[in-house]
């Protein structure tokens, strides 16, 4: 149980070809515009949530020489 890793390049033809079969070569620019649409979104959701991550400890650093004053 490897995950996404342990495809390899004939399982990701083999998936592509079914992609293919199933919504034909028209609407695959579309599923892959969605797609990529979809994980540049994700990407910059994730991006953000780490950078709040980062945010947080200064902010609590300047609460707390706030207090001490």
């Amino acid at each position: 149980m490897g995950g996404l890793s342990s495809i390899g390049v004939p399982g990701l033809i083999i998936i592509l070809v079914i992609v293919l079969i199933l919504f034909g070569p028209k609407k695959l620019p579309e599923i892959g515009g969605a797609v990529g649409k979809t994980f540049s979104e994700f990407k910059r959701s994730t991006k953000g949530l780490m950078d709040d991550d980062d945010e947080e400890p200064a902010v609590k650093k300047e609460e707390k020489k706030s207090e001490n004053i």
